[in-house]
């Protein structure tokens, strides 16, 4: 891999200290003053506007900056529609898979103090997954073995597989890289999603611990490295920056990522004092209406949670994201607050999947030509209507998010739809693209 190199350049970097209390202001512009045509900016008014009539989201917002200021923010229709209540600046989103570059950026500060290192076994720093097995199919089980299994009665098939150990080292950089073999739990999926589903791996009312004492129960899909899954891996390494800082994943959030930044309203969960602006998500009714499948009144994120899900637990704020996002876009410094290495940012946003583990994949749709940082996608060769370097994610409800380094562009969609639709993606990007002049 790549990350084995460029690990000796890393530095530590001294965070400052101190809780901030509230968000300083983002640093804002005009469109015309930062090369962009306010005009042609209109159009996303426009495209999100029509979503909202049609009824395929409740509201949303859209926030643009460029060269490091916020160029366009705008919210559309309404976080409750029974309540008659509008998106708004402020408004709480289930931030959902978002949570996975904060997680990733967390792990790097350890790495920047040296606390953590990319390229050890997970097993360092998590005993219990030391020594993980694999799903093989029974002529490779046998293969390793060097025998048939004809006459063995205590060998556990699923389907026409069998665990066998893992004969490559699951590495905290697999975690980071979903390559780790560790996916989401599914009814009807493989026999390790069938298994992470009945354990019920990601169980609100557990803890990170018991998760990954569940998770190392359970054979991985793939041997570590070979291949690309979405799952659980950002929520393993969530426990790992546990264990190696010594803190509660959601404090160590709070000290390292949320304080320094300003992301004030970024959290596991929605306090008391904040119930009132956050969202209802919805879904198709089937009727061309939208349904509620989680209340803003009654909601599982209205009470802190015993499992800090750093891969899709986490709530907050179209500004709080931008925040963040401009201090990856910046090298990892936002207002004179360093909080990343420009090391640790470069692997975040360059492609670092070794070249066996292939593209993005879901399912049959192989993603050619995006492959994936230390913590975002990564556009290596673009298609039409993307730029090369672009890097970014989302989240289930439909959030949203993109950066083009070459055109020093930041964009965060936010609404709360199930399942994910890449819409407003599809809609505002081409008007984004096209509004730059300069």
């Amino acid at each position: 891999m790549q990350i084995v190199s460029q690990l000796a350049v890393l530095s530590v970097v001294v965070i400052a200290g101190g809780v901030v209390s509230q968000a300083a202001e983002l640093p804002r512009s005009t469109p015309a003053a930062e090369g962009l045509s306010a005009e042609k900016l209109k159009e996303v008014s426009e495209a999100m506007n029509r979503l909202v009539a049609d009824k395929h989201i409740a509201g949303g917002a859209v926030m643009i900056a460029r060269h490091g200021k916020v160029v366009f923010d705008e919210a559309y229709g309404l976080r409750d529609i029974e309540r008659k209540l509008p998106v708004e600046s402020d408004t709480l989103f289930r931030i959902y898979s978002m949570s996975k570059a904060v997680t990733s950026a967390a792990a790097l500060v350890l790495v920047d103090e040296g606390k953590l290192e990319l390229d050890a076994p997970v097993g360092r720093y998590l005993p219990e997954l030391a020594k993980p097995q694999v799903f093989v199919s029974g002529k490779e089980a046998e293969a390793r073995l060097g025998r048939s299994f004809d006459g063995f009665l205590d060998v556990h098939f699923v389907g026409d597989h069998v665990p066998a150990v893992a004969e490559q080292t699951l590495t905290v950089a697999d975690l980071f890289l979903h390559t780790s073999g560790i996916p989401y739990g599914s009814k009807g999926g493989d026999p390790t999603e069938r298994m992470m589903d009945a354990k019920g791996v990601l169980d609100r009312d557990s803890s990170l611990a018991q998760m990954t004492t569940k998770i190392s129960q359970i054979p991985l899909t793939f041997e570590p490295g070979t291949d690309w899954k979405y799952g659980a891996s950002v929520d393993v390494l969530g426990r790992v920056v546990e264990v190696a800082s010594g803190r509660p994943l959601n404090e160590f959030l709070q000290e390292r990522i949320f304080a320094p930044l300003g992301m004030v309203d970024t959290a596991f969960y929605v306090p008391d004092g904040k119930q009132s602006r956050f969202a209802v998500n919805y879904a198709p009714d089937g009727e061309g209406g939208l349904k509620v499948i989680d209340s803003s009144t009654d909601s599982d994120y209205l009470t802190k949670p015993g499992l800090f899900s750093g891969g899709g637990g986490l709530v907050g704020t179209v500004p709080d994201y931008m925040r963040f996002l401009l201090m990856v876009e910046r090298g990892g410094a936002l207002g004179g607050t360093r909080v990343l290495s420009e090391e640790s940012v470069k692997l975040m946003t360059t492609n670092q999947l070794p070249e066996e583990a292939g593209w993005v994949t879901f399912g049959d749709d192989v993603r050619t030509g995006v492959g994936f940082g230390l913590g975002f996608n990564v556009i290596t060769d673009a298609a039409e209507g993307e730029r090369p370097g672009e890097y970014g994610w989302g989240g289930a409800a439909s959030t949203h998010y993109w950066v083009s380094p070459r055109d020093e562009l930041i964009v965060v969609t936010m609404e709360q739809r199930m399942p994910y639709s890449s819409e407003t993606e599809d809609l505002v990007k081409p008007i984004v693209y096209g509004a730059i002049e300069e």
